[in-house]
This record gives C-alpha cells, structure tokens and sequence, in this order.
C-alpha cells in the first residue's frame, strides 16, 4: 500500500480508503490549476472517471480530490492526507502539490500508470493515509545526451514525464557534442545544416571494428525546443541547456571551420565525428568564436527563458575534455596568451569561460559547467558539476561556489551494471542498483557551510552505447530510481540504509515502470533481446577509484 518510490518522510496509515467513482469531483484552489489539469488528464485517462471540476474545496466530500497551496510549507512540500473527508494534497506551491500528485499516482497502484483503463469495472482507492514529504535536496537531475545519439522530441517528452513520476526537477540537456550539434540556431543555419549528421556509427567501444553505415542525425526545431521546455515546465522541471565549448566541438568546426584552430590542422576537412573518446579538434580562442558562440547562446537564452523555473536561469558550456595540444602548437592561441599576460594554456581556458561568465551574468543567467573549468582559475559566478569524483566539487564548494555532485564513479548511468557476460556493451566499472543507492552525494569532509554549496545531484545518461530507446531505457532504470531516492528522501549514512526495505518496494515499482512501458534491466538480468552479442565495451575491473 506504501511501498512509494522515493520514500516519503512521514507515513501515517488507517483503516479505510477513499473511493473515486464517477461522481468524484476534483477541486483546484488558487495557484494550483496547472496540476489539477495535469492530475484530471492523466488520472482520467487511466481510471476512465470524468473527474468533474469542483468549484470548492467541499464539493469534494468523501470520494473526491482537493488541491490547495499552504504558504505555512516549504516550495516542494507537501502534505497529503486521505481520510474520511475525501483526499487533501497541500503543497508550499504548486510544485509542492504536483510532487504530491506523483505520491497519490503511487497510492492508486500501477495501472493509475497507464494511458487508458485496462479494465473498465477497476475499483480505484486511494488508502487512508497521512504523508508529510519534502525533499533533501533542491536540485535533483537527470542529464540526457543527445548529441552522440539523437532523441526525437517524443522521446524527451517522455523522459520528462519519468522523471517528474520519480519527483526529479532538474533535465540537463546535453545538445552539442563532436558527433552532433542538435539545436536549430537560425542565425548559423549549418550548425544543423552540416552539423546535425554524420556519415556513420562506431558500434560499441571506440576500439570496436564495427561500424554502422547508416547516416545518423536529426535536431530540434526552435518550436520544438519551446514545446519540450513548456513541457519541462508544466512538471515543474526546470531545463539546462548544454553548449559545449571549447572542447567537444567538431560538429561545430565542421560547419564553420573557421571555429577551429586552422593554423594547425586543416579544419575545413573535419566532418562531423563518427567515433567516441575525447576530441583534439578544439576551438580557436578568437574573437570572432566568442562573437560566434554570443550569437549562439543569444538565441539559446530566448529559447530557455529564466522563469521557467527555479534552476532554469542556468546554462551549462560543459568545459571538460578540452586537450590543448592545437592551443599549444598553435601562433593565434599563444599571441593570445602572451597579450592576456596567461600564465599557460589551463589559463587560456579559464579566460575563455570567465568570458561567458561574465557574459551570462550580465544578462541575469548564471554559467555551470565540469569540473574541468577549476582548472587555470574558477569564473567568479560559476557553478560546478563534479563528475570527476568528488574532489572538484569539494575544491568550489570550499571557494564558496555552489555544486551538482555528479560523480562517475556512482551515477554515470552508461556504466554496467553486472559484470556477467550477457550485460550489453559493458562500459566501466560495475554500479548496481545498491551502489547507487548507497551514494552520499555530499562528502564527510565539508563543513556545514560548505555542504550548504551542494544543491544537489544528478545522473548523467552518456549515450554512445545507446542508440535508441530501449537502451536509454535499460541503462537507465531502474538505477534513475534509487538515484531519484537520494536525491528526494532523507536516507542514513549510505552503509546504514535498507537496501533490502528499497528492493522491497521496487518490486511494486517495476509494475508502475511496466505500466509505463519502460525498457528496465529486470533484476535478475538482460532479457534476451537486451543483450548485445560480440559489441565490444570498455569493461574497467574491481570498484572504482573513490577521487
């Protein structure tokens, strides 16, 4: 009856239940409208009750649904309580109510999952119940590559949709990467004119010998990005967009080669990149490419507006990876560095983010990128995503900037996760399901005022190795899952949580997440259609190192 995902932090159980029947009203008080359409469409949908629109909260008596906002609440809290009076969720706001909602989806059992009734005689109860929730952490995410592998819109449309059922508010939106550039920018219309294909496909690891020879591509229309974000919004998800600069942008130099560092290869050869690893191709740090990548982010930042949600005035300009050996070798970068008065090519890099920075905060925005932008000097308004271990986000948290704790070492969801011969393309170290569980994402050695720097965490979906939804599906749950209980519930110290009590209340879960039509690795193994016979993956043995 309780078996919700993530756990909640009070449950109070009764004796009874509330029925829903086809007299049952649902009741939106002030500021929560948005969720009472969201509820009446998908709760609809499933049952088949029509869900009448009460004008008070009263018309609900005992078999109906009221929603109302408490200003006595944190912004994501809720209450929730199911009684002999009917159903009452209150929330601090309207997002405090919608992530309610998601709990009284769980409490109606699996088939409220569906998108139309399954049996038409289905008594639907709602058990009563008492639940007082809000969550640990403020930003809770999930970061989908598209760029190594493309997700047509109705794909991140449901993306969105699993991740506001596991209470998540934050989609990090991987766009631009050496394989692919996947956002319609008019004002350089080869970016998704050359930039968006590629000829061909490294199947598996980088050292694979097999190749896919179908062209791969496809972008995102400004309309479609406008939809996908109005989307995100009415869950009450915010959006990050990601524009990688200056490392990650062969498809980008392939379109414009003047982007890249001429004086040193011949960029007007490059093609958009076909393989995986990190990418020599870099950015030249020119005038005319921070003028160029200004015309970019002007259009990114119209599409992504500020106020589309708490963490939405965040753009992420990725920063990692970035080699800088045609830096070196190359005059314009070291006339660069010699007229800034650069202490070395590490310095070059942070200047050229420090300009976005700057850039961005003078137009109310705020820059997040990896780890990497620590080195040669932190901008002063960054946040940082550390997913190079702990060690980055310790090193700004201390500096007094705010962190994403993302390390690869636990939520890098590309990662196996057996080490049995018939998991597909076994990438890294092995990280189950209780690996994710029991990660911290705040380390012991910060400070209370330092831990305050941790808005939360996220899992990254690299998606080399996945080449369509089935395997984004598989990697991806049901690990996202104990991710969204780390994020969400306030767990013990990770040897200390009950790993057995979650595994337990997963067995619910799987059925919401079959209703769901999600592709989940089952826990007793890969299907066998799941497996991927003879796809060569980059196995790392024994745990991962603890950075």
């Amino acid at each position: 009856m309780t078996a919700l995902i993530p756990a909640p932090r009070s449950v109070v159980t009764g004796s009874g239940d509330v029925r829903l029947t086809a007299r049952s009203q649902l009741y939106a008080g002030p500021g929560t409208e948005g969720v009472g359409r969201w509820l009446r469409t998908v709760l609809g949908g499933a049952t088949g009750l029509p869900l009448g629109e009460g004008r008070e909260l009263d018309d609900t008596c005992e078999d109906g649904i009221g929603l109302r906002l408490d200003p006595g609440l944190g912004a994501e809290e809720y209450r929730l309580v199911s009684d002999g009076s009917g159903v009452l969720l209150e929330g601090g706001s309207a997002a405090g109510v919608f992530r309610g909602a998601q709990t009284l989806r769980q409490l109606l059992g699996p088939d409220a999952f569906r998108r139309a009734p399954v049996r038409r005689d289905r008594v639907w109860t709602v058990p009563h119940v008492t639940i007082e929730d809000a969550p640990r952490f403020r930003w809770r995410g999930l970061m989908l590559d598209v760029a190594r592998h493309f997700m047509p819109k109705d794909g991140v449309l449901r993306q969105l949709d699993l991740m506001a059922a596991h209470k998540l508010n934050v989609f990090h939106f991987h766009l631009t990467d050496d394989q692919g550039w996947r956002v319609e920018i008019r004002r350089y219309p080869e970016l998704t004119g050359t930039g968006s294909w590629r000829a061909r496909t490294k199947i598996g690891h980088r050292a694979s010998p097999l190749w896919d020879d179908t062209p791969h591509g496809g972008h995102y229309t400004q309309d479609d990005i406008r939809e996908i974000v109005a989307y995100a919004a009415e869950r009450h998800i915010s959006v990050v967009p990601e524009i990688d600069v200056p490392g990650h942008s062969q498809a980008a130099i392939a379109a414009y080669p003047e982007l890249g560092n001429s004086d040193v290869v011949d960029t007007a050869s490059l093609t958009v990149w076909d393989t995986w690893g990190i990418n020599p191709n870099v950015l030249a740090p020119t005038d005319d490419t921070l003028r160029f990548y200004e015309g970019v982010l002007e259009e990114v930042l119209e599409l992504f507006p500020a106020d589309a949600g708490p963490f939405s005035p965040f753009v992420h300009i990725g920063g990692d990876e970035c080699p800088k050996d045609q830096w070196r070798a190359s005059d314009t970068a070291q006339k660069r560095i010699g007229d800034l008065g650069l202490a070395d090519e590490d310095a070059l890099q942070s200047w050229f983010i420090g300009h976005f920075d700057r850039w961005l905060a003078a137009r109310g925005r705020r820059l997040i990128g990896w780890d990497e932008i620590l080195e040669g000097g932190l901008a002063p308004h960054a946040a940082v995503s550390s997913w190079r271990g702990y060690a980055g986000g310790v090193t700004a948290a201390r500096a007094g900037h705010d962190v994403v704790m993302c390390p690869q070492q636990y939520v890098y969801l590309d990662y196996r996760q057996d080490a049995g011969p018939d998991e597909p393309v076994p990438i890294g170290y092995v990280r189950t399901l209780e690996d994710v569980y029991r990660f911290e994402p705040v380390p012991a050695e910060l400070t209370a005022e330092e831990a305050a720097r941790v808005l939360g965490t996220q899992a990254n979906v690299w998606t080399e190795v996945m080449e369509d939804q089935g395997r984004v599906d598989y990697q991806t749950f049901p690990r996202l899952a104990a991710l969204a209980e780390v994020a969400w519930s306030d767990l013990p110290a990770p040897a200390d949580r009950d790993f057995a009590g979650f595994e337990r209340r997963m067995t619910a879960h799987y059925r919401r997440l079959d209703a769901l039509g999600v592709a989940y690795r089952p826990p007793t193994g890969p299907l066998p259609w799941q497996r991927r016979p003879g796809v060569l993956g980059r196995p790392l043995d024994g745990p991962p190192p603890n950075l």
